[in-house]
């Protein structure tokens, strides 16, 4: 397994090549001098740099007390996370499955090499720990690609211990500034050394997060026409659409490596921007053409019901267990505690599993690299080039008309499994509905913040109403199964009762919050 460590650190320019004297930072003791180690490091990406351009490095390091393979994703300025495995000649599967967002079928090859030598000191307190550990980098960098440009510099780097302050690094930083000392230009030595080692032709990469050169676009409609709007004009319904978009596709890349390392949330923070990705298609039919985005919107409810078996797992086993927990002793008989824990750990690391597959099938690659084309050339319609604020409302008024049927229809319903599904329907449409209206925010201001606000209040009261709707067919389920192995099965009775009661209560909060949120709504 690789290890991760959170990466804090500050780098400066080093003008004449020595440390000023860091013995009057408030907290440091000492300074302990470490000697000088030689760091041999290959930094590795695609031909188009696709990791530069997402401020992700991934090298491979000889020499001081951490040789191996690193990979660092950016989380703020001065901060990275950086993931370690063991030396070896060939890339890690464990760290390449963490790029593939990225670099998809593109092939990861040596970009640069740099040698430093590196002159240690330790920042050491009163009890002699670690505090932080500053150095001096003489650095040699070569491209190991096209005309093989060299570069040298010198540079100070101070790296907070493990578990450290980071107001403490505040303080060195003052101590610096007032010795003459200036921040680097630079996030990084790989930065720097494409930045001097570049051809002079070469053109900027692009900041795009997931690809530089996006593949061509899929077939748009007939007698679509990619229009390009003047500098100057205001901004149209397309460009608010396409940025919420691009926001989406972003999250899909970024969260991929927490999702494949098991990070709490993550699936489903996922999940939602696959959601919200089809919302958008779907509420701006009128701004992006559907024979395009119709075809994407099927791969994207392909993976966000992959993401849920997942992620509903996750949802599932809090409530059973914060349930049974919530329960007096008296009422807990059987080994109720011992069986959910067997049947979540069994569902959970079966669904993890298969959510890693799916990142890494060629459906899902493909589905990136069609958003990447779709951004790159659009599908617009005519509307797509109007002014947001008509084209934007009407959308809206769509989509809450169609939520207000849904509701109806399953209020006008008897309680049982029919209510059951029109509720189901309408927290969809509900969802479908807030995405719209965050999209629209940037134009439509605070009118759409409160539709956004109402509609994820709705949301959450129908999802606690579908969660207890899930939670009771997993009871019969496991009762059936404790019935079968001769346990009593007083206790999933007395869950299920519970949770009848809770989908009860809101269902009938239901009527009072629909009128308050079509009272108070602005469309």
């Amino acid at each position: 397994m690789a290890d991760t460590k959170r990466e804090i650190e500050r780098k400066y320019e080093a003008t004449d090549g020595r440390l000023p004297d860091l013995t009057g930072v408030p907290g440091v003791a000492s300074v302990a001098d470490r000697g000088v180690a030689h760091l041999d490091a290959t930094y590795y990406d695609t031909a188009d740099e696709r990791l530069a351009a997402a401020s992700i490095t991934l090298r491979r390091r000889t020499g001081g007390s951490d040789a191996g393979w690193h990979l660092k994703f950016p989380v703020a300025p001065g901060v990275r996370d950086e993931i370690q495995a063991p030396l070896s000649d060939d890339l890690p599967e464990s760290l390449a499955r963490l790029v593939r967002s990225r670099v998809r079928d593109r092939a990861v090859t040596p970009l640069v090499r740099l040698r430093s030598d590196r002159d240690v000191r330790h920042l050491l307190d009163d009890d002699g720990r670690l505090l932080a550990e500053a150095s001096i980098d003489t650095v040699h960098a070569e491209r190991l690609t096209g005309h093989g440009g060299t570069t040298r510099w010198t540079e100070i780097e101070v790296e907070l211990a493990d578990d450290g302050d980071p107001a403490f690094l505040d303080q060195v930083d003052e101590h610096l500034r007032q010795a003459g000392l200036r921040p680097s230009a630079s996030p990084s030595k790989l930065a720097r050394a494409l930045t001097a080692t570049a051809p002079a032709a070469t053109a900027p990469r692009a900041p795009d997060s997931a690809a530089p050169a996006p593949a061509p676009s899929p077939a748009a409609a007939p007698g679509h026409k990619r229009k390009t709007r003047p500098v100057g004009e205001p901004v149209t319904a397309g460009d608010h659409v396409l940025a919420y978009v691009r926001a989406q596709r972003d999250a899909l890349v970024d969260l991929d490596p927490a999702v494949r390392q098991d990070v709490p949330d993550a699936v489903h923070r996922m999940r939602v921007a696959t959601r919200r990705l089809r919302s958008t298609f779907r509420s701006f039919r009128s701004v992006l053409h559907r024979d395009t985005t119709d075809r994407v919107g099927a791969d994207l409810k392909w993976l966000a019901g992959e993401l849920g078996l997942e992620r509903d797992q996750e949802v599932l086993a809090d409530r059973l267990t914060t349930a049974l927990d919530d329960l007096a002793d008296d009422l807990v008989r059987g080994p109720v505690h011992d069986r959910l824990t067997t049947w979540s750990r069994a569902r959970r690391s079966s669904a993890h599993g298969h959510v890693t597959g799916v990142l890494d099938s060629a459906r899902h690659l493909a589905l990136l690299d069609t958003l990447d084309a779709l951004l790159a050339d659009p599908p617009l319609r005519k509307k797509a080039h109007a002014k947001p604020a008509k084209t934007l409302t009407r959308a809206l008024h769509k989509d809450l008309d169609k939520l207000s049927g849904l509701v109806t229809r399953a209020l006008d319903l008897p309680p049982g499994h029919d209510r059951d599904l029109a509720l189901h329907d309408a927290r969809k449409k509900t969802k479908r509905t807030r995405y719209a209206a965050e999209a629209a925010v940037p134009a439509l201001g605070g009118d759409a913040k409160d539709l956004v606000k109402a509609m994820k209040s709705l949301q959450e009261l129908l999802g606690d109403h579908q969660d207890s709707v899930m939670a009771r067919r997993t009871l019969r389920e496991l009762a059936a199964v404790a019935h079968a192995a001769g346990e009593d099965t007083f206790t999933y009775g007395v869950l299920h009762a519970r949770e009848e009661r809770r989908a009860e209560l809101t269902e009938a909060a239901l009527p009072d919050t629909w009128r308050t949120i079509t009272r108070n709504t602005a469309f």
